[in-house]
């Protein structure tokens, strides 16, 4: 990608985000944004007081039917080729032009500060996110209540947000079932009796960095999935420019619910479940009698051709089945 936009900054009109203060990569990104400039690339640096942590490519061309269109690329993981060898990680490349407009509005926040009050259907710390991921988990409560299907899926590095655990807590004692596919820190305890009993947090360390950040909703049976570049810590929600955005293509919704994530709920080679008191053990050895089975190696031979989504077992540490058969449908 540097290559390309060095190149493109003598022809075209280009602007990146770098963020200088990203972790290890501090000296290598200093030297990209000056041969960038030297190149004829617009290189900005983001929000005074912020990290930029977003993950974002937009693309504006003519197109041969003599349309301009905007095309966009939104992910989990950083444009980063070494890291990419050896993290998980989800993105979008979309043309849908809503999104592309929100986009492009991100952009000009990090450009120009220009701040909007809405920028959805995108989620956008420090602006939007947190208030947003509080509304949707007060959904799915308000959906338990009144008796329809209400089922939380959240995978993320870390989960350390006080006001996102209380939601959280609430959601359970009204009747939400909660998984949480949680790599690193977790603050909140689990099946506590008449705290948080509907719900489950496993941590997955293999071979591959999880990296990804995955939310899905059930939202009464019309169910949502976003992902982005954020986690629940006060960090990503408060103190960062990050981006969580819907995947809305029957297509990309089927693949994640019915493939990536009953994988990462059905692993017993690499999870651990949490226990009520903050401790982790094995779910191999936790859930008995359970077959052995890593999400990590299931993708990919799934992505090698040499297995098919049968051989997903069904969880058996009490989380429900996969989160959306609907999806299965839509994908047809």
């Amino acid at each position: 990608m540097f290559q390309a936009l060095t190149e493109a900054g003598a022809s075209k009109e280009a602007t990146v985000v770098v963020e200088l203060m990203a972790r290890f990569d501090e000296a290598s990104n200093i030297r990209w944004a000056r041969s960038m400039e030297d190149a004829g690339v617009q290189v900005f640096h983001g929000v005074v007081g912020l990290k930029t942590h977003c993950k974002l490519a937009m693309l504006v061309r003519h197109d041969e039917d003599g349309v301009i269109r905007r095309y966009c690329h939104l992910g989990t993981g950083n444009y980063n080729p070494d890291t990419s060898r050896f993290y998980t990680d989800l993105s979008l490349l979309t043309s849908d032009p809503q999104m592309a407009e929100r986009v492009h509005m991100v952009f000009n926040y990090l450009t120009a500060h220009a701040e909007l009050d809405d920028y959805s259907p995108l989620l956008v710390a420090p602006l939007t996110m947190a208030e947003s991921f509080l509304r949707l988990i007060r959904r799915e409560q308000e959906h338990a209540q009144a008796g329809r299907p209400a089922h939380i899926v959240a995978k993320m590095n870390a989960l350390l947000e006080p006001s996102i655990i209380k939601a959280l807590y609430q959601a359970s004692q009204a009747g939400v079932e909660i998984d949480l596919i949680i790599r690193g820190l977790c603050i909140l305890r689990p099946g506590v009796k008449g705290l948080s009993e509907r719900i489950r947090v496993r941590s997955i360390v293999g071979r591959f960095l999880e990296h990804s950040r995955i939310f899905h909703f059930a939202n009464g049976g019309d169910d949502e999935i976003y992902l982005g570049s954020a986690d629940w810590m006060p960090r990503n929600l408060f103190e960062r420019c990050e981006v969580v955005f819907p995947v809305r293509d029957p297509a990309a919704i089927a693949r994640i619910h019915n493939e990536i994530l009953p994988a990462y709920m059905a692993d017993t080679v690499k999870a651990r479940i949490q226990q009520p008191d903050g401790n982790y053990l094995r779910a191999g050895k936790l859930i008995k009698d359970a077959p052995l089975f890593s999400a990590q190696d299931f993708l990919i031979r799934l992505a090698e051709g040499k297995t098919d989504l049968e051989a997903i077992p069904a969880p058996a540490d009490g989380s429900p089945t996969r989160p959306a058969q609907k999806a299965e449908t839509a994908a047809d």
